[in-house]
């Protein structure tokens, strides 16, 4: 059987499918993370591999796969695709950042209130048989303050509904952020740690960022206060974290991602934190609900099928971002990704220009090493032009509409 155009991976949502399909491309599904020569295995003749979290696309994945255009991350991290070898190899990579804010964000704003009235506990304590009828530890979320760190879009819609309740917002961000509402900025980290009375994540995975919230942060916080984090596993000190719960510094934690997670709903999972007090564990659910994957299957669907049918990569995370309109039925498309070097355009002029063909529109960007270019030109009949530009040395990848 020959290979499908799509490759969709980890349960992404049928709404992707059915917009693959729709554009004309042949779909196959693997419900299961891949990484290594498994999906290696997989991907071999597929163009386009749509993932979520799980899965991996390393350098020598990306090197071995030859036909591979582009992938799209069902989801707001590209983290699980080495983006500096996927562009020295001319495979663009999407993702969809925004689509499930709101989920995050309402998930977020329940747990703040789950952790002030510690339902978790109270529930758990019901399934065993324990009428536990008490007021103690459990308080309202109206005039308590909720410290944002991390200020973009998904911090900021928390700030929105946090304050809708009567909460006092105060946010922490690196970047100049302009306040929603009544929130108010911090000048630090630590000054956000010690007036805050619960604390929520909302920052990328970067070197900055890992282990942000360490034995240090944790000791600056209130005694009781609580820290919720739906950003990146890396973000906490989940170590240092467990010993403040059980020392009572920390009166509760909500923890939806870890810096280790299972790869399938069949593997063991363990954390420091399992079994603590007032402290809810999710699976990474934050953005887990039809309406968050059907929009960011639409969305990243919409951006793969795109870059299939005209080259556009507007909003790649990894190269250059070159749009044009859409091409002339009558010309020939040429997307051609190349080292970024001197004399890469006159030796496309050259060719084109020997094959007889005028040029009606182009464009070109570069980023860093790869530079990337689409040229319309009159409709070439014969294969002689892209065999002379696949011989360039300086070309990465070439595809002719």
């Amino acid at each position: 059987m020959s290979s499908p155009d799509v490759l969709l991976l980890e349960k992404i949502h049928p709404d992707a499918e059915e917009a693959f399909v729709d554009a004309g491309l042949s779909v196959g599904r693997c419900d299961k993370s891949l990484s290594g020569n498994d999906l290696l295995s997989a991907i071999d003749g597929v163009r386009f591999l749509g993932l979520r979290s799980k899965s991996r696309v390393n350098a020598d994945v990306l090197i071995a796969a030859h036909s591979l255009e582009a992938i799209g991350c069902f989801c707001i991290g590209t983290n699980q695709v080495d983006l500096d070898a996927a562009a020295a190899g001319g495979t663009a990579v999407f993702n969809s950042p925004f689509s499930n804010t709101r989920s995050v964000a309402e998930m977020t704003l329940s747990e703040i209130i789950a952790l002030h009235r510690r339902l978790f506990d109270r529930s758990m304590q019901l399934h065993n048989g324990q009428w536990n009828k008490s007021a103690a530890g459990a308080h309202e979320v109206r005039g308590r303050t909720v410290g944002i760190v991390g200020y973009g879009h998904i911090g900021s819609q928390v700030s929105v509904l946090a304050e809708a309740l009567g909460m006092r917002v105060l946010f922490y961000d690196v970047l100049p952020r302009m306040a929603l509402g009544n929130a108010q900025p911090c000048k630090s980290l630590v000054e956000l740690l010690q007036k805050s009375d619960v604390v929520t994540m909302h920052v990328p995975a970067t070197p900055t960022t890992h282990h942000m919230i360490g034995a240090d942060e944790l000791s600056t916080m209130k005694t009781g206060a609580s820290i919720i984090n739906n950003a990146r596993g890396t973000v906490v000190d989940l170590v240092a974290l467990a010993q403040s719960i059980n020392n009572g510094h920390i009166g509760g934690a909500a923890l939806d991602v870890f810096p280790e997670e299972p790869g399938s709903n069949n593997d063991i999972f363990s954390c420091p934190l399992a079994g603590a007090p007032n402290v809810i564990l999710t699976p990474h659910v934050g953005g887990s609900t039809e309406e968050a994957q059907s929009q960011i299957a639409m969305d990243v669907a919409s951006k793969l099928t795109r870059f299939a049918a005209t080259g556009t990569t507007t909003s790649s995370v990894n190269i250059p971002e070159v749009d044009l309109p859409v091409h002339h039925p009558e010309h020939s498309r040429i997307l051609h990704f190349h080292r970024n070097v001197p004399g890469v355009l006159s030796s496309l002029h050259t060719i084109i220009a020997n094959a007889g063909a005028n040029i009606h529109a182009e464009y070109l960007q570069s980023q860093g090493d790869v530079s990337y270019v689409i040229l319309d030109i009159d409709a070439v009949k014969d294969d002689v032009l892209a065999k002379q530009i696949s011989e360039l040395d300086e070309t990465i990848r070439l595809r002719v509409l």
